[in-house]
């Protein structure tokens, strides 16, 4: 009892006991009185400017939508331990994307069936019948997954609804809404198509490589589309795909549509990546193109898997994508405690289109965070989280970039390589050695023409990093073995260097 109580941080509790145990009671009692308040999102590499909830395990976010003033965020969780099991829905809110108030557990495991990935809508018109009259409600659309199925495990879409800002929510009594009888179909995407006045669905098949698009007028019924797939890296599970529109960065009056589709095992850096592919989507059928750069991957870092976009942003807005910072291969040996697992920052999405190709932009919404003016970068001692933009003579050496250093034997190398025409990130000396799938390099093929520019934040166990004007994004968690660490560049001096002090978002 009295470790429940302090762990839950009731130190002004006045404990009374008739017992003989009283004066020793009493005692403790004072003792947590005068001890200072235990920092709930101050530990060790605890996150300081991307969420982690505040105990417990997580993955994949969940149900990304605006609605009434806030941004939700619910997330795959396990409510009873710090490793995958019991999955539910987290969930957490927020005005500005950053700073964020966990909630209780928003769709819990039930009658044996887990809670997997899925999105969130605001239903406007109530096409659901969910909604009370003359209101909009938000409606999840979700995968139930039941681990003791007759004749094996299964996979199916659920739904569920919330008529108070998503603070409560009811299953829909005739679940489940799509099911194939399959033990692997998961992750459905959904959106409001308001060209033809419907919702459409992009679920994955994760063995064969396929993803469905399904419509329906009410999200109870649904009507199959059709399939894509058997295209890009097919080397693993296709899992969290998000079609969505994304606008031009060079005239916003254009736009073009993505399928992103996540990979695990088999993407490039090893375990889980997530592809992306511009194409055209007719309201029926995703056709991709055959453009130069048409075909990609979200991010070249270990640790930035089933990202997807928030829905109901408005429409002058560009869409903001948001991440499970992890990997497949290593995410339970993270050394953290009491949590494991967070999410990425978030970015807004654009597309760029030049004598290249096309490319993905990706925007970190980090500025609001920044403590002050912009300083020159030096090589003094500083704590995480700040932030760093850096350019590079494009005349510059062959090899050149920064370093982040906690002493001379461990080090994280983010840089330009000319010769091989790549963006990397080494980790191999960084810190603590989670898994021997850790240690490693990170890299990404280089565009010609599109600069030598970093953009990198680093917190208290992560490093993000984006180049050539954000059309290469590489994400990956670092343990250093100090709290203070030193930014020095190697190879070239910067034309331009600047660093930014970051607030937490828990204070």
């Amino acid at each position: 009892m009295l470790a429940s109580v302090w762990r839950s941080g009731f130190r002004n509790a006045i404990l009374i006991d008739s017992s003989p145990m009283r004066h020793v009671l009493a005692l403790l009692a004072l003792i947590a009185v005068a001890l200072p308040a235990l920092p709930q999102y101050d530990q060790p590499y605890r996150p300081q400017v991307h969420f982690s909830p505040r105990e417990h395990w997580t993955n994949d976010p969940n149900g990304l939508v605006f609605f009434d003033g806030e941004y939700h965020l619910f997330f795959q969780y396990n409510p009873f331990g710090d490793v995958w099991g019991h999955m539910s829905w987290g969930h957490a809110v927020s005005k500005d994307l950053l700073h964020w108030e966990e909630l209780p557990v928003a769709v819990p495991e039930k009658d044996g069936v887990m809670i997997f990935t899925g999105s969130v809508v605001v239903d406007h018109e109530n096409s659901s019948g969910f909604c009370k009259p003359k209101t909009e409600c938000l409606v999840a659309i979700y995968t139930g997954y039941q681990e003791h199925f007759p004749g094996g495990t299964r996979q199916a879409q659920y739904v569920a609804y919330s008529v108070d800002r998503g603070r409560t929510w009811t299953n829909y009594d005739k679940n489940p809404v799509i099911d194939l009888k399959m033990a692997d179909f998961r992750d459905p995407s959904v959106f409001w198509d308001e060209e033809r006045h419907r919702w459409v669905m992009a679920v994955s098949l994760p063995k064969e490589h396929d993803v469905q698009f399904y419509s329906s007028t009410n999200l109870k019924q649904w009507a199959l589309l059709s399939e894509f797939g058997q295209l890009g890296d097919t080397d693993g599970d296709w899992e969290c795909p998000d079609l969505l529109r994304v606008p031009s960065a060079q005239d916003p009056t254009k736009s073009t549509w993505a399928l992103k589709v996540g990979l695990n095992p088999g993407a490039p850096q090893g375990g889980s990546g997530e592809q992306y592919f511009f194409g055209a989507f007719d309201g029926k059928t995703f056709t991709a193109s055959h453009e130069k750069g048409a075909h990609g991957w979200t991010n070249y870092g270990k640790d930035d898997y089933c990202a997807i976009n928030f829905n109901n942003i408005a429409k002058d807005e560009k869409p903001v994508l948001l991440g499970w910072m992890s990997n497949w291969e290593y995410a339970a040996k993270l050394p953290t405690s009491p949590w494991r697992g967070q999410m990425s920052l978030p970015r807004r999405l654009s597309f760029v289109k030049d004598v290249e190709g096309l490319g993905l932009k990706q925007e970190p919404v980090v500025e609001t965070l920044r403590d002050g003016a912009a300083t020159t970068l030096t090589s003094a001692p500083r704590e995480a989280p700040f932030e760093l933009q850096v350019t590079f003579d494009p005349k510059a050496e062959q090899i050149f970039g920064m370093r982040i250093y906690s002493d001379k034997e461990h080090y994280v190398e983010i840089g330009f390589d000319r010769k091989n025409q790549q963006l990397f990130m080494d980790r191999t000396k960084s810190s603590v050695t989670v898994a021997q799938e850790f240690p490693g390099t990170t890299v990404a093929p280089l565009t010609e023409g599109r600069g030598f520019d970093l953009h990198v934040i680093v917190d208290r166990s992560s490093v993000e990093a984006f180049a050539q004007d954000g059309t290469i994004a590489m994400n990956n968690l670092v343990f250093p073995t100090k709290p203070q660490v030193r930014v020095e560049t190697f190879g070239s001096k910067p034309t331009s260097a600047q660093v930014w002090k970051l607030k937490s978002i828990w204070k």
